[in-house]
Order: structure tokens, then sequence, then C-alpha cells
């Protein structure tokens, strides 16, 4: 265990130093800048704009740039934002939360709806119920997300006026019960996506568990349906989808960014966007990294919960 976890910090830290080497260079080499904002400024010289440059360190050659980045980040000094000069870790500090209750409430979700829907689907193979729920998971696999968005958006916030078109909770009132409908909408429109791919999955481990022969022997001693069902076919089949969950979190991540944007979610989604359209590169680089660290971390989780799940998997 101690080497597995050794060999795959080895591992992490390599990747995130690479996520920083490549990210760092797609940014200052895209077109435009953090000076494209000042150009913008009736009477602003040319050697004004030098200076700007030269207070930002925009004005060395980019490995300097990306090893006194890199070296300030090492000692927890990410910068500052381009955008209002607060310290990066401050910033996203600041919508950390909102991000993390849309994830795990659309997971919750997607666990609940996906599980019910890939077990039924399993029990009943072949059924209307079945052939139902795969065209469902094909067709929510395909529905772009920010469009699902708008698509909630017109019918329960506007035609039916059931739920809020955005934002965190409505002004004056801070209550749990508005601050958990506003959470209603895209926690759905977040979790469509994984619910498809969950049923899916589960559905095809279940129907490889249900053929396997501790299910006949199980059978052959007369044990009741129910008693198979709950404690061989579904506990085993799920052991797959532990990995599947930790798979998931870079789809959260990305599904994140287009749902808090469609209803104006102050999460870290919208904090990328908005940093990027403003050329804010070390919030940008600072949401890179810190999504990269989850996702690794996520899978990191997910095998060690694999192991200890099923003892036939050995970690060395």
């Amino acid at each position: 265990m101690i080497r597995f976890l050794l060999r795959r910090l080895a591992q992490s830290l390599l990747l995130l130093w690479l996520v920083s080497v490549i990210g760092f260079a797609v940014l200052h080499l895209a077109p435009g800048g953090p000076l494209a904002e000042f150009t913008l400024i009736p009477g602003m010289t040319t050697a004004q704009l030098k200076l700007i440059a030269h207070q930002m360190g925009l004005d060395r050659p980019l490995p300097v740039q990306y090893w006194e980045w890199f070296r300030r980040m090492l000692v927890g000094n990410w910068g500052r934002s381009y955008r209002d000069s607060q310290p990066v870790l401050d910033v996203i500090a600041s919508h950390l939360g909102p991000t993390l209750e849309l994830m795990v409430s659309s997971t919750i979700i997607a666990i609940l709806l996906g599980t019910w829907v890939g077990v039924l689907g399993a029990i009943r193979r072949y059924s209307v119920f079945d052939y139902l729920a795969t065209v469902g998971a094909m067709i929510a696999l395909s529905i772009p997300t920010f469009w699902f968005g708008l698509v909630v958006i017109y019918i329960f916030s506007v035609e039916l006026a059931w739920l809020p078109a955005g934002n965190l909770y409505t002004i004056g009132n801070g209550s749990f019960v508005d601050y958990a409908v506003h959470l209603i909408s895209p926690s759905i429109v977040l979790a469509l996506v994984t619910i498809a791919i969950w049923s899916r999955y589960l559905r095809a481990s279940m129907l490889e568990v249900v053929n396997q022969d501790y299910i006949r022997t199980a059978r052959a001693k007369g044990m009741p349906e129910r008693t198979i069902l709950f404690r061989h076919t579904i506990r085993n089949a799920l052991l797959p989808m532990i990995t599947i969950a930790g798979l998931q979190l870079p789809t959260l991540l990305s599904g994140a960014l287009v749902t808090e944007t469609v209803f104006t979610w102050p999460g870290m989604g919208r904090l990328f966007l908005d940093s990027i359209g403003y050329r804010d590169y070390p919030v940008v680089m600072g949401i890179l990294m810190f999504s990269a660290v989850l996702v690794l971390l996520g899978n990191l989780i997910a095998d060690l919960l694999y192991a200890a799940a099923d003892p036939r998997i050995r970690l060395d």
C-alpha cells in the first residue's frame, strides 16, 4: 500500500507539473493578454503600457515568467488577481463553496436516480422500461448542457414560474428554503449526464453479476430473490461504480463550468470564464491547478475505496 501511494504521488506531481507548463504556455501565447484591457483606456500611451507590463512582469521572457510563478506557487503564494488585486487563493476560496454544494447535490441526485434506473433496467431486461431508459440515456448524453439548462429555465422559470431562473438566492431572502429552491435547477442539469452514465454502467455490471456461479448457487439453495438481489447482485455490481464515480469528477467540473454560467451561479466555473474574459491569468492558472488536484485526488480515493471494498484487489 505504501509503495502504491508513493508511486501515485510521484505520478500525480509529474502530471501537475505538465498541466502547469501546458496551461501557462497556452494562456500566455494566446492572442490578446492582460494589457488588452488597458489599451482601451483613452489616452493610454505606449510608455504607460510598458510600465504596466513591467509591473506585472509581462516584459520578461516566458520561461522566466513561468519559473517565478511556479516558485511562488510552491510556497503558497499563487499571486494576485489582475482584476481586483486580491490574493488568488482568497478569490478561489470565495467561490469554492457554491461549486462544491452544486457538485454534491447533483451527485446525490445522479446516484439515486442512476442506481434506480440501472437496477430496474437490469431486472426488467428488454422490457419497455429498459428500452425507454436506454433511449433516454442516449438522448441525455447527446444534449448539450447549456441547451438543457436554457430549456429548464424556459419551462420551469418562465412558463410555469415554479423555480427561479438563476443566482444563489433571492435578494433580501437568505433563508435555507430559498437557497435550496435555487439549487434545484442547476443540480438537475448538472446531474443529467451522470445519471445516464451511471445507469448504463450499473445495468451492464448487474447483468454480468447475474450470470455468475454464486448467483446460480444462491438460487439453487432456495434463497429469496430479494435477498439475492440486494445482498449479492447489487452489492457486487456496485464495485465497478466506485471507479466510475472517481472518473466522473472531471465531467462534473466541466459541467459545472457551463451550468454555473447558464444559471449565473457564483462558483468556480463562472469565475473561470469571467477570469478568461478579463485575461486574469493568475486566477485562471489557480483554478486550473486546483481542478487538476481535485481530479487526481478523486481518482486516488476511488482506487483506495475499490481495494477496500473488494479484498481480491491488492495495491502494491
